[in-house]
């Protein structure tokens, strides 16, 4: 199996997600700023971790239609498809912030502090879903 670097893209910092190389649980990493670099940090995170599959969180909105950020998050996956050697998808990632803010609220994290892990905490939601739909099939 191959370990899946999972982005939820924003255009202030991007949070990042692995999986363990059985894909059957997603880490944090910790978030990268987006701009000029983005596409090159991720090149080199993809390199030192062995990845082999990007996923990019794909906000719609809660009907389903196409928002701003789901703009944003269709052009970041161009770009990482321009600039990575390896196959990028974009996965659905409604609701993943929100679940992100529950789960770190629940595990005594202070509001004030949220703000540091919500990006990665959401990757990482949003990348065990589709690692777990992977490995259901």
């Amino acid at each position: 199996m191959v370990r899946i670097l999972g982005i939820d893209p924003g255009t202030k910092r991007c949070g990042i997600a692995i999986t363990d190389s059985a894909e059957t649980m997603a880490f944090p990493r910790d978030a990268i700023a987006f701009d000029d670099s983005f596409v090159k940090r991720v090149a080199q995170l993809v390199a030192e971790e062995n990845v082999e599959l990007v996923v990019v969180g794909r906000p719609v909105s809660l009907a389903g239609s196409d928002t701003a950020s789901t703009l944003f998050a269709d052009e970041l996956c161009v770009a990482l498809n321009a600039g990575l050697a390896l196959p990028v998808v974009q996965h659905d990632e409604r609701l993943t912030t929100t679940a992100a803010q529950r789960s770190l609220s629940s595990a005594g994290v202070k509001t004030k502090d949220h703000r540091e892990r919500i990006d990665s905490a959401a990757a990482v939601i949003m990348l065990q879903h589709y690692a777990d739909g992977r490995n259901a099939g």
